[in-house]
């Protein structure tokens, strides 16, 4: 078997043209006879229909009573026909594109004929007979010369049209090309900021880690530690009086409790941060004391209720504190600690250190944020280029294939020059 030609993509078109020229020249010469032969039966036509339309015109003058209804009625059926007709517009190109459209229009346009001349006849008759007769012939035409041009681009036109596909595939295979190029481009731009952002991402990371490193920030991260370890301790210390306090808050809110002003916002402390609440209190923690004696007296008087197991393990918790001073070393280092954060905090150092260190991670973040979506993009960028180079691949060997089914040649696309 002989080797396959090689032919450019470039080239392709030029070449296919003169291998089908004397196929496809023929076929095109009586597509246009066809299109002129079209033209002239609509202009006969409507020549048909606007001599109706004016013998109807000088009838409708004359105001018999006898024949004015029926020169109305051809009259408006002449109008009519003519604006139908009208919309036929014929192709000045033969391609088959432009043929089917021309066919579609032409079908409806008979159809439409047809119908409006079964409506009118009736209202017409017996007047106008013979430019009724010649219209008939006229319609009886475009019937014939629409069936004809129907026939012709099943039949005839086929291996025109296939080369006019050859044409399509070659320019979606070039568009296919370009767009491979294209997106090879943008994915070497999204790479190039996928790599700046790793740089900008270590370099920031660094940063962050040189000022967390700074002994300011190592101790008040110690800090923070252990305000996290107390917070934990307090709230471990006053677990069993958590229930009470939601109590007697709901029966202070109601108006079955009085309750000062100053100990209502420390019970609301104590509920929502028992650590904050103990380490603000004054030494012994009197308030503390004054909520958990109104809590005493509210179980004692029936107010506030609890289970059975839930009252004794709260009445034990309540004795040791008011009773054992169970929480003064606690408090005195919930204090203290709490002290030492708040000297750290106000320190020129520190803040100028934090106040780094809170942009660094903001623009850490966005860093992070970003580099996704490159990640993302770069990938959906390789799927697109894989995805188009199968297409241009599968399209190059469809067009080899109708190449051959058309010329009967085997050739070799080379999509470079």
């Amino acid at each position: 078997m002989s080797q396959p030609k090689q032919i450019t993509l470039t080239d392709l078109k030029e070449w296919i043209s003169k291998e089908t020229k004397p196929i496809v020249e023929p076929i095109r010469n009586k597509g246009a006879n066809v299109l002129k032969e079209i033209q002239e039966r609509l202009d006969y036509a409507l020549d048909s229909s606007q001599k109706i339309f004016e013998n109807s015109e000088r009838e409708m003058q004359k105001t018999n009573p006898k024949t004015y209804r029926f020169a109305r009625n051809a009259n408006k059926f002449a109008h009519s026909l003519s604006e139908a007709l009208k919309t036929v517009k014929v192709p000045e190109q033969v391609d088959y594109k432009s043929l089917q459209a021309l066919s579609n229009d032409l079908e409806k346009t008979v159809t439409a004929t047809l119908q409006m001349r079964a409506e009118a006849y009736p209202y017409i008759t017996p007047y106008f007979i013979f430019d009724r007769r010649k219209l008939d012939v006229m319609i009886k035409r475009l019937v014939d010369i629409q069936k004809e041009l129907r026939d012709f681009l099943t039949t005839k036109y086929a291996k025109a049209r296939m080369v006019e596909d050859v044409s399509s595939m070659i320019d979606r295979l070039l568009l296919a090309i370009n767009q491979v190029g294209e997106t090879q481009k943008q994915r070497l731009r999204v790479e190039e900021r996928e790599k700046m952002l790793q740089q900008e991402l270590m370099k920031t990371q660094q940063e962050i880690a040189n000022i967390q490193g700074r002994a300011e920030l190592t101790e008040l991260n110690k800090v923070e530690e252990n305000i996290k370890g107390l917070r934990e301790e307090v709230k471990h210390s006053l677990r069993y009086l958590q229930k009470p306090f939601f109590k007697l808050q709901s029966l202070a809110q109601s108006g079955n409790i009085a309750i000062p002003v100053d100990e209502a916002k420390k019970l609301g402390d104590y509920l929502n941060d028992p650590f904050e609440a103990l380490a603000t209190e004054e030494d012994g923690y009197p308030t503390l004391k004054n909520i958990l004696k109104k809590v005493e007296e509210a179980i004692n008087q029936g107010k506030l209720k609890l289970k059975s197991t839930r009252l004794r393990k709260a009445q034990e918790q309540i004795n040791t504190v008011l009773n054992k001073a169970s929480l003064s070393t606690l408090q005195k280092s919930c204090t203290e600690t709490r002290y030492h954060k708040n000297q750290l905090l106000t320190s020129d150092v520190v803040a100028t250190f934090q106040n780094k260190l809170v942009g660094l991670q903001e623009r850490l973040k966005q860093f992070q944020k970003e580099n996704e979506f490159t990640i993302s993009r770069v990938k959906a960028l390789k799927d697109e280029h894989g995805k188009l180079h199968q297409k241009i691949e599968n399209e190059k060997k469809d067009l080899e294939k109708t190449v051959l089914q058309l010329t009967g040649k085997n050739i070799q696309v080379i999509l470079q020059a």
